[in-house]
């Protein structure tokens, strides 16, 4: 019997793996005889981990269905420098063409949009739309995004202003993104110009200047004029087949709006927040149990989000030395010293967190953080004020002034009831049965009275 129930298993095991392998074959069966597609992304706001992530995980389902382009609808401000070029390595390595467009009328490729466009194999915009400020503004990793544009932020070396550092980050990213313009034979000497003074094009200026390879007015159009092109892959030169293309949409999913969410400076920064205080509260009163687990949630949550932003570590050291004063301030009341220096270090600490422009944190997130951990101080300090000022409910404190009735007649010494309790007592005067007295001090067991 147990041989035949071993049989059973391994027969039902054969089975199921059959099963899996033959629905493996139908799926890619089914996907290599689907009609050629084009996957359509959408990148919106700054360029953080969480579009990076958004980015890769495109490429990979372009890949699994073998789709024959990848456009990128684009709309950005400016984002982080890592992430950027991270996103260029894969498109630049990529074995299918990836378009960025700049979409819709309205939107811009600014600062790190530029660096993207000019990275793509195809860089097209729609109508009404503009790129540049490409100007490195940040030594922590920020690019530009400003409509305002910036002034003329370049550093020669014959006048001799700028640090070695600002130097170095102009050259670097000039020489960046020169050799993306070489490489797909664009327009490398106006790169140049919007990396140094900051200048903007529009879509029609750009495709006059060679900065851009298409101006189309939505999806179709941009298929259609792209039809027949060739770019350069890093196999080689290829040329797009992009007729009769059937379009795929891959919006962002939950998993790219919660690392979004996560990975905002201001979520972030509240997590941590969060998450200290409900450490502090759980070993405050440990067995609590729900501040902790939250706490811990939380402050989890908040060092991943800063493992991927461009974090200033001497700021994040200044906020968690103001909090531990605020917090000792509770513990060990120091008139305010600790209260105010906590204050003080938590706010300089919050301003210098972040490093780039378009991910910094909140000032009046900081400014409203620091008032509520003031008024928990404030009001920390006048309770242990108002306590000090009451008189004692216990200990031996507490029996001072309190009332005392006569057990008995005595003239220096006899019994008082006191709290309920039976006392030796003594007296300077003689006392009646029944008689209330005052307790005027307590020696060991006994209290020395005196009539009321």
């Amino acid at each position: 019997m147990q041989t035949l129930s071993l049989k059973s298993h391994w027969l039902w095991l054969m089975v199921a793996g059959l099963l899996i392998a033959t629905m493996s074959l139908t799926w890619q069966a089914m996907a290599q005889n689907a009609s050629p597609s084009v996957l359509v992304l959408n990148i919106e706001g700054a360029i953080g981990p969480a579009t990076k992530d958004y980015f890769e995980r495109g490429l990979d389902k372009a890949r699994e269905q073998g789709s024959e382009v990848v456009i990128v609808e684009l709309d950005t401000p400016g984002g982080l420098v890592d992430t950027t070029r991270d996103m260029i390595r894969e498109m630049l390595n990529a074995d299918i063409p990836v378009v960025m467009y700049v979409f819709p009328s309205g939107a811009r490729a600014a600062s790190a949009g530029t660096y993207l466009l000019y990275g793509s194999h195809v860089a097209a915009m729609a109508t009404s739309t503009h790129l540049g400020s490409a100007t490195p503004v940040q030594m922590g990793g920020g690019l530009p995004g400003s409509d305002e544009g910036e002034e003329d932020n370049s550093t020669e070396e014959s006048d001799g202003e700028g640090s070695a550092m600002e130097r170095k980050v102009m050259e670097d990213a000039v020489s960046f993104i020169r050799s993306l313009a070489e490489r797909h034979d664009r327009n490398a000497d106006w790169a140049e110009e919007a990396v140094r003074n900051a200048v903007n094009l529009t879509a029609s200026e750009a495709l006059e200047q060679n900065v851009i390879d298409v101006v189309a007015h939505d999806l179709d159009d941009l298929l259609e004029q792209i039809d027949g092109m060739s770019v350069v892959m890093e196999s080689g030169d290829a040329t797009l087949d992009t007729a009769g293309l059937t379009i795929e949409r891959f919006d962002p999913d939950w998993r790219t709006q919660v690392l979004s969410l996560i990975t905002n400076p201001n979520i972030a920064f509240f997590l941590m927040i969060i998450g200290f205080y409900g450490l502090v509260f759980e070993l405050a009163s440990p067995g609590s149990l729900f501040p902790g687990t939250i706490g811990v949630i939380c402050l989890l949550l908040a060092l991943f989000a800063f493992q991927v932003l461009p974090i200033n570590y001497a700021g994040l050291a200044l906020m968690v030395v103001g909090l531990a004063l605020m917090v000792g301030e509770a513990f060990m009341p120091s008139v305010g010293v600790l209260g105010v220096g906590g204050i003080i270090a938590f706010v300089l600490g919050s301003v210098m967190l972040m490093d780039a422009e378009h991910l910094a944190i909140s000032l009046p997130l900081i400014g409203g953080v620091a008032l509520v951990s003031g008024g928990l101080m404030l009001w920390t300090l006048t309770r242990f004020a108002t306590l000090r000022r009451r008189s004692a409910h216990t200990g031996a404190e507490q029996l001072i002034g309190a009332d005392a009735v006569a057990l008995e007649d005595f003239e220096t010494s006899g019994h008082v009831r006191l709290h309920g309790e039976r006392w030796n007592a003594v007296s300077d005067a003689p006392v009646k049965r029944g008689e209330k007295l005052v307790v005027m001090r307590l020696e060991g067991l006994t209290v020395y009275v005196t009539p009321r």
